[in-house]
């Protein structure tokens, strides 16, 4: 059952890895041809749409104990990925050519490419120490990138268009406030919400590395 699990696991992040580099090449193919960032969406934004619907396995993998990360912490992630991509930038078709666009594409694909292989490669205990390195360091740059004048900057710009609208109706749910209202508040909470994460990807880069450097000095 361990090995079923493991090869799963592989195969899951193996095809995830496959993807984003796709990804990644579609961005940046489009914009060396281009020379402008307005063609992100358009040139790889369906792809990653699709590629962050599937990412919900993962908070399937942490609440069946798959893997050991737990539920909140890969639902927080998911959650506030997949709300910016489905419910903002694929609904309003004028900010999709906007620079943010490109910034948190690029941002997120590199992150990903270097995370999903070292999740495949860790999968199956076989993982070079300069991935697992690699893996929990940049983040330190390319998540506050991402975040910054990435997702929050395209929120902003992003709400006279959800007001002009009336984006999801004047009532979400039918709790007593709009859309509009809905994502003013996200955008007050997403930086308590992203320093959380960030704090926490510092603790797990802190206890991967330093497994690591035990391992070498036993070796």
């Amino acid at each position: 059952m361990p090995q079923l699990s493991n090869f799963y696991l592989f195969l899951y992040n193996s095809l995830q890895s496959i993807g984003w580099a796709l990804a990644l090449f579609r961005v940046l193919s489009n914009f060396v041809a281009t020379k402008s960032t307005d063609g992100a969406y358009a040139s790889a934004g369906e792809l990653i749409c699709f590629l962050q619907s599937v990412a919900f396995l993962e908070v399937i993998h942490g609440a069946i104990g798959l893997v050991p990360s737990g539920v909140l912490i890969p639902l927080m992630q998911w959650g506030g990925r997949t709300h910016f991509l489905l419910a903002i930038v694929r609904g309003i078709d004028e900010v999709q050519e906007l620079p943010s666009i490109f910034i948190t594409f690029l941002a997120w694909s590199l992150s990903e490419v270097i995370r999903y292989p070292q999740y495949a490669m860790s999968s199956l205990r076989n993982c070079p120490d300069w991935i697992t390195y690699l893996r929990y360091t940049a983040f330190i740059v390319l998540y506050p990138i991402g975040v910054g004048p990435g997702e929050m900057w395209l929120m902003y710009q992003a709400l006279p268009y959800i007001k002009e609208k009336h984006l999801y109706g004047d009532s979400l749910f039918g709790l007593p406030f709009s859309y509009y209202n809905f994502v003013q508040a996200v955008l007050l909470c997403y930086p308590f919400l992203w320093l959380k994460l960030y704090l926490h990807m510092f603790k797990q880069r802190k206890s991967k590395l330093s497994k690591q450097h035990a391992r070498k000095k036993k070796m």
